[in-house]
């Protein structure tokens, strides 16, 4: 068309800006448009070319003239260059420092100073109808100097020294805001641009992306080559359309998850991220963002939404596996940990009780005394002397989880006393028969002792044991392990299991459970000098035992032994040579225990506390068997004693009857004769 200039913007990311004039006076109008047009080629956003002629035509015709103002120049351009782009200015690579003063120019709408070196935007208030500012790559620190610039459309300060943005309160017009290439952190003073399309804050500082809100018109960010690791309120965007995240720092999707509410988003990129090299990351984000349409730049094929489906599926249940396994884990442990302090304050009273009963039995036997209307026992456990923050401690946690059960491969571990019922369920076989270790913690080892006969049945297939926080204080203790059916190996953990600082103890138990023939002690190999030390070492001691015990114990000790090698001695009668049955086995495994070992049991603390109960009432009978003996000998004493004194005077007094009545001969035998008569 005759006497119409064409000036366009080209913007990489899909918008167009042309602002046609027209030289003729009665034309003399500004048209502008933004056309939403696909990119062909990714460039950066916003990066824009004036046409050759134009440029050229009009730097040929500027002229800079010294003001009477220091440090700012005039600026003045010929009638001709007024009437031929009386609406734009272009002051592009004039080595200019400083904005120079523009007079006459009110009623400029374009206005370039590309590729100079100001710092500070100034001297352009007077341009109130200005629509397009382009101050790309110059050195400006701070956006200020544009409050009187209503009409404000384009806003191009890429490429800078900005480190805020800020003063943008009288822009409300703005519909396109280039800031890249600056030193911004943070996203703020934006939300009053209701009327902005295009926001560009590439290759700044920005760490996370928030404070979108108010933004009811952007439909193209652009976030490239930043340090953005979260993104936040772009599901608030409504019509945001594009948006630009290539080259950060984002490593997961639930960093960016709001991106999936988000209704109108078509084109996002994540290249340059940790997370697109993840195997799951194009599924992940196909799969929440069902409307997208392309990816990285890439157009997405229904066969990738399909594919990404399926593997979104299964990531989904895997996730969900993964998350209830982190559940159980978490559960299990919290249990420990309560099941550990549980244990732990229970040691703690147990120390205290101890260390009272010895002040006790060092101290003089004293009775019971009265204190403040109460009675002190004498027996130390029910003194009630223990702290009464460990008392109320266990107390709060008896209405917690106190014991864990745990199969895991071929292991049953059990955690807190609590944990050795489970030895009564009804097992299936396969899974009872698949446990090959036991391991206990946090239980005492005399009631550990209590359930091996259950161990043996439910667990017949169980070899090696595991201990840890269960009280192993002296050698006695392992003797009870010989009633297993069989052990191959032993970890005796040194946490909470004071035994194993004795020097000998795994020689002792190489010897007290030699019949099972152990091959491991605390992941050593057993070897054969092994064996023969421990029989040197303790070979004697089994031998005194037995000899020093009296029949009956030692019968009592025996009897079980006895029978069941009676009973193998008859079955192997009835049985071919050669053939072995692993009953066989078991019973010379059982026979093998020999009589001096089988003296060295073990009693547990529960037991031998209720043998010394009935030794404390056997005492109670003997004494008072005793003392009813003793007074009634001192009765008889004191009735002795009583006769001794009084025998001198009463002999005397029979003597004189006596005489008194023999002295008449025939009177006394006529009494003695009247006597026998009246007996008769």
């Amino acid at each position: 068309m005759a006497g119409i200039q064409s000036l366009r913007y080209k913007v990489n990311c899909g918008l167009h800006l042309v602002i046609q004039t027209s030289s003729i006076p009665d034309k003399n109008k500004v048209e502008f448009k933004l056309n939403r047009e696909t990119p062909s080629f990714p460039g950066r956003l916003l990066q824009h070319d004036l046409e050759r002629n134009y440029s050229s035509r009009q730097g040929d015709h500027i002229n800079l003239v010294t003001s009477s103002m220091p440090s700012f120049p005039i600026l003045q351009r010929s009638s001709e260059e007024k009437v031929l782009y009386s609406d734009r200015l272009t002051l592009e690579r004039q080595k200019l420092t400083v904005c120079p003063i523009i007079d006459g120019e009110e009623h400029l709408r374009l206005l370039n100073f590309q590729h100079n070196f100001i710092t500070r935007i100034q001297n352009i208030s007077n341009l109130q109808r200005l629509i397009f500012l382009d101050l790309y790559d110059n050195q400006i620190e701070e956006i200020s100097g544009l409050s009187t610039l209503k009409s404000l459309r384009v806003l191009l300060l890429g490429k800078n020294r900005i480190r805020k943005i800020s003063n943008l309160e009288n822009l409300k017009n703005l519909d396109v805001l280039d800031l890249h290439g600056n030193q911004i952190t943070k996203i703020e003073n934006v939300n009053h641009l209701c009327d902005l399309r295009v926001l560009n804050l590439a290759r700044n500082l920005l760490s996370h992306v928030d404070n979108l809100n108010g933004l009811d018109s952007l439909t193209e960010l652009n976030l490239r080559h930043n340090q953005i690791t979260f993104v936040r309120d772009v599901d608030n965007l409504p019509c945001l359309q594009r948006l630009f995240l290539s080259f950060n720092n984002i490593s997961s999707f639930d960093s960016v998850s709001c991106l999936a509410d988000s209704t109108s988003l078509s084109d996002i990129t994540f290249d340059g991220n940790p997370i697109a090299q993840e195997s799951w990351y194009k599924h992940t984000v196909l799969q929440n963002m069902m409307q997208l349409r392309q990816l990285d730049m890439k157009r997405i094929t229904e066969e990738e939404r399909r594919v990404a489906s399926v593997v979104a599926k299964k990531e989904e249940e895997k996730k969900r596996e993964s998350h209830k396994q982190s559940l159980l884990k978490e559960k299990k442990r919290l249990t420990i940990n309560n099941v550990a302090r549980k244990w732990d304050l229970q040691q703690r009273v147990a120390n205290l009780a101890l260390t009272q009963d010895r002040k006790d039995s060092e101290s003089p036997p004293q009775e019971p005394c009265q204190m403040d209307g109460g009675s002190i026992s004498e027996f130390p456990e029910e003194t009630g002397s223990l702290d009464p923050g460990l008392s109320s401690a266990l107390q709060g946690l008896s209405v917690t989880e106190t014991h864990l059960v745990e199969i895991e491969g071929d292991t049953l571990s059990l955690y807190g006393s609590g944990a050795l019922e489970c030895l009564d369920r009804n097992w299936s076989i396969q899974t009872a028969g698949m446990v090959t270790t036991v391991s206990f913690t946090f239980i005492e080892f005399d009631e550990i002792v209590q359930v091996l006969p259950k161990l043996k049945m439910k667990f017949p297939n169980s070899l090696h044991l595991k201990f840890k926080e269960t009280n192993l204080v002296m050698l006695q203790q392992f003797n009870a392990l010989a009633q297993l059916r069989r052990v191959d190996q032993l970890t005796i953990d040194p946490q909470g299991n004071p035994v194993v600082n004795f020097t000998l103890w795994k020689y002792y138990v190489l010897f007290r459970l030699s019949h099972f023939s152990m091959q491991k002690i605390n992941g050593t190999e057993v070897t054969q000098n092994d064996m023969i030390m421990a029989e040197r070492l303790f070979g004697i001691l089994a031998h005194v035992a037995s000899s020093e015990l009296p029949q009956y114990r030692m019968i009592s000790i025996l009897g079980d032994a006895r029978k069941k090698q009676y009973r193998y001695l008859l079955e192997s009668k009835g049985k071919k040579p050669g053939i072995v049955s692993e009953e066989t086995s078991d019973s010379k495994r059982l026979m093998g225990e020999n009589t001096n070992r089988a003296t060295l049991n073990y009693t547990t603390r529960e037991f031998y506390h209720e043998k010394l109960e009935e030794i404390k009432d056997k005492k109670k009978f003997c004494k008072m068997y005793v003392e009813d003996l003793v007074k009634e000998a001192t009765a008889i004493n004191m009735k002795n004693e009583a006769l001794q004194k009084l025998w001198p005077q009463m002999f005397i007094e029979l003597v004189r009857d006596a005489v008194i009545e023999i002295r008449s001969k025939d009177s006394y035998m006529k009494l003695c004769l009247q006597q026998i008569t009246d007996q008769k």
